[in-house]
């Protein structure tokens, strides 16, 4: 089974910076797409930013301009590295990737890792 891993998450204040980083147990150019995702609980899943197999990353409006997706191809990593943090981007932050070229089903994921932003 593909194991994807997340590391980074914690307690920074509004303004501040975390760096997220997601690990797979195989290559990542086993999957066409690989993405970040976040939840609230009690709301529905967000999808932050993906990025394709060939490196073209995408973002929701509401991260544009705050957050950057990028990947190691060597280290097998996914990162996101998220500036100007705000109360709102409070979740627990999930790794996700998938095999398939379209569509919004992933097939993996990583156990989750929460970000919380003070006020």
């Amino acid at each position: 089974q593909v194991q994807l891993v997340e590391s980074g998450g914690g307690l920074v204040q509004a303004g501040g910076s975390l760096r997220l980083s997601c690990t797979a147990s195989t290559s990542i150019f086993t999957f066409n797409r690989m993405a970040w995702f976040r939840q609230v609980p009690g709301k529905q899943r967000d999808m932050v930013a993906t990025i394709s197999k060939s490196g073209v990353p995408s973002y929701a409006d509401f991260v544009k301009g705050r957050f950057t997706i990028s990947r190691d191809t060597y280290k097998r990593t996914v990162s996101l590295q998220m500036n100007s943090l705000e109360p709102e981007d409070t979740a627990v932050y999930y790794c996700a990737a998938k095999r398939g070229l379209i569509g919004p089903t992933y097939d993996s994921w990583g156990q989750g890792t929460q970000v919380t932003v003070s006020s």
